[in-house]
């Protein structure tokens, strides 16, 4: 069995939305967060879907399954405190429904610009070697600093990735890395970072180009200009 475990449990401050949480923001009248669902909603070798989500929205996003037709979707669970305790919620939440040896694919809910071919190439990564980060090549230089006013380094820009979503694991495996996270008091930016706090080897997918999380409103026009690029390129043909 394949999941994909949706978050989508932020309140997006740094949107500046005061009406909506970001991922309940519309596009042309529909939410972000069905935009994304629909690409697990219509993938053959997804079989379920769980969503993590803001508690006040549940209902909301209850109503938005029935109006837009998404079947997959098995169970909803509160969000937590940080995009952490959301995963681990929605880990939990699927204790009873996958096996150890069930692929999980953790997606951002307001990340909507991905594929078919993408979700595909997780699950395949993921039954070849165990795991498979979607990350994208470092578009500009990259500089570290250690103060916040020096530069410390600067790695060869070939080998710098940004660490993007979906990232894909056997159930069993992250559901323990959580779990001994959960222990530990470790908190982490993403599934990515967490297995490099525990120094679990990760292997990579090559990310779609503009696989864009909408996080500030500059994000969202973005968004907006590429998604009518797209349905530009399929009516015309350009």
């Amino acid at each position: 069995m394949t999941t994909a475990l949706i978050f989508a449990g932020g309140a997006g401050r740094r949107m500046n939305s005061r009406s909506k949480p970001k991922q309940f923001l519309e596009m042309h009248g529909k939410p972000i967060i069905i935009y994304t669902l629909e690409h697990f909603e219509y993938h053959e070798e997804i079989d379920n879907i769980v969503v993590v989500c803001l508690s006040d929205w549940i209902k909301e996003l209850e109503g938005l399954l029935k109006r837009y037709g998404i079947t997959k979707v098995i169970r909803i669970v509160s969000g937590g405190e940080t995009g952490h305790d959301s995963i681990y919620n929605g880990l939990k939440a699927m204790k009873e429904l996958a096996d150890e040896d069930d692929i999980v694919l953790i997606h951002d809910g307001v990340r909507p610009l991905i594929n078919t071919e993408l979700i595909s190439e997780n699950i395949r990564i993921v039954k070849k070697y165990g795991n498979a980060i979607t990350a994208e090549a470092a578009r500009e230089s990259i500089v570290r600093s250690c103060d916040g006013k020096h530069i410390s380094e600067m790695p060869p820009r070939d080998q710098i990735y940004t660490a993007k979503a979906p990232q894909s694991f056997f159930y069993g495996k992250i559901a323990k890395l959580y779990e001994q996270s959960e222990k530990d008091g470790t908190k982490s930016i993403d599934s990515s970072h967490l297995c490099s706090l525990y120094q679990v080897p990760m292997h990579m997918v090559t990310s779609t180009k503009n696989n864009l999380k909408i996080t500030e409103p500059a994000d969202f026009y973005v968004y907006r200009a590429l998604y009518e690029a797209m349905e530009g390129q399929q009516i015309f043909g350009i």
